[in-house]
């Protein structure tokens, strides 16, 4: 994750009530076991837990 600061990323992510969720963020910073990030779907400031993150894609910018 660390290669993803400072970059958009579309995440599959496993919230802790059980749900699956696809959303894009923009990374910020990278803890221990969190990602902090501004959620794009939310348009808020969210924080990830890293092992709840199931995959990731860099999003690609427009040409």
């Amino acid at each position: 994750m660390l290669r993803f600061i400072g970059q958009t990323v579309e995440i599959i992510y496993s919230g802790n009530d059980g749900s699956i969720t696809q959303r894009a963020i923009e990374v910020r910073e990278i803890g221990n076991n969190t990602v902090k990030a501004f959620c794009l779907r939310w348009r808020a400031p969210r924080v990830f837990r890293i092992e709840n993150i199931l995959a990731v894609q860099p999003v690609g910018r427009a040409s």
